[in-house]
């Protein structure tokens, strides 16, 4: 059996041995076994038992330290437990870990300014894709990058959106030989060069435009001159309550058009996903106009579904605003994939498309709930008001049965 009872995790600065408390020093000099990243290893140079290098995968990794039984150091850079590898392996071993000061900690001092208020996420290993709508309209955020998400990728991205109202304060090697700082303005990021060890912080110094849930119609690029493709305002705010989204939530907009939909989607699941699918080119540009301009980063592909929907993740929510005439089948394909307590809700125009989704989802083994919206709104008249209505909507919500045992 492995005494893994000694086994330590130990965070490390750039400026090697000299972060380190005795205590620390003590345990690696008395370990027999010395694992870590080639860059912290060589701050070890006189090391005197086995080094192990960690490379690809921690799997391996773990399976390797399960089984040793001689006293062990991992070494990490920085908080381990803070976007490393101290939460997976410590999840899986039994190992003490002892972390240093984060490099957020680090970079926030350089700037002198608190950090109890700023909203931390990383680019670093991982896609850029939604970064936009997780940090609009933050004070304050920081960032840990990498080689391909570099502060210049980052800066192209914010201002695709943008996102001019934030400066950038650029902390690189920190604590080692070639340590930096500074302030950068979006448009200078682009073409700087930078180290590749190094955090971003994005402070936000104006006020960006901001929107409330149910963005108004005409805010939306719509194909012209066939305006009307849009999911009205007072449909949406419905609909996006029945989807009942939460913050990480998986979102399907089948038959997105415009994408205003998808866009206020993303904007109340910010923490999650979202995935269109639209079959009409144009309408299709129309949303990109639209995820640029109310700074959603949302997939939004080509296509008539079902097809297409076998390329996006399994959903917790799924709106249907548009069938191309494949109804049942699409409903299927939906009920199949949507994850356990999830929603399916679904507009209909007609009665016809009505009866026949609350068939298919019968069919499918999915309860529907149905409103039926008849909304009319005011329009000034030689110095009165009448009502202009929109057109009905049926919005069925559709959930899976729970079973009964009787």
């Amino acid at each position: 059996m492995a005494l893994t009872q000694s086994m330590k995790l130990i965070g490390i600065g750039d400026n090697g041995q000299e972060s380190l408390l005795p205590q620390y020093a003590q345990w690696i000099e008395e370990s027999e076994v010395l694992v870590g990243g080639e860059r912290v290893l060589s701050f070890f140079p006189n090391y005197q038992g086995e080094k192990v290098v960690v490379k690809g995968g921690l799997k391996a990794l773990v399976e390797r330290l399960q089984e040793e039984t001689r006293p062990t150091v991992v070494l990490a850079s920085g908080d381990p437990l803070y976007y490393g590898i101290g939460g997976y392996l410590s999840s899986k071993i039994n190992i003490e870990v002892y972390p240093y000061v984060s490099s957020v900690q680090l970079a926030f001092s350089k700037m002198g300014e608190s950090w109890q208020d700023a909203y931390v996420t990383s680019v670093h290993g991982r896609s850029m894709k939604g970064l936009a709508q997780r940090i609009d309209g933050k004070a304050k955020v920081a960032l840990l990058t990498d080689a391909e998400n570099s502060p210049n990728r980052l800066a192209e991205y914010l201002l695709s959106f943008g996102m001019t109202e934030y400066r950038a304060f650029v902390a690189e090697n920190l604590q080692g030989e070639n340590e930096r700082v500074g302030w950068y303005e979006l448009q200078d990021m682009v073409n700087h060069e930078f180290s590749p060890l190094n955090v971003v912080i994005l402070k936000k110094v104006a006020d960006g435009p901001s929107w409330s849930l149910g963005i108004e119609d005409e805010e939306f690029s719509q194909r012209k001159p066939d305006k009307g493709l849009i999911t009205k305002k007072e449909i949406r705010v419905l609909s996006l309550y029945a989807l009942n989204l939460k913050k990480d939530s998986i979102v399907w907009d089948v038959g997105t058009c415009t994408g205003s939909m998808a866009i206020e989607a993303a904007r109340l699941a910010p923490e999650g996903q979202v995935f269109a699918v639209e079959k009409n080119e144009p309408d299709l540009e129309n949303c990109l106009q639209n995820q640029r301009k109310f700074r959603t980063d949302l997939t939004a592909i080509h296509g008539k579904a079902p097809q297409g929907l076998e390329t996006f993740p399994d959903p917790d929510a799924i709106f249907i605003g548009g069938t191309g005439g494949e109804m049942v089948d699409l409903i299927q394909t939906c009920c199949q994939r949507l994850k356990e307590g999830g929603r399916i809700v679904l507009n209909a125009a007609t009665i016809e498309n009505l009866y026949r989704a609350n068939e298919a989802f019968a069919q499918a083994g999915f309860q529907t709930s149905i409103m039926h919206a008849q909304i009319s709104r005011s329009k000034p008249i030689l110095g009165m008001n009448r009502f202009v209505p929109l057109n009905p909507i049926y919005i069925i919500t559709a959930q899976r049965k729970e079973e009964t045992n009787e």
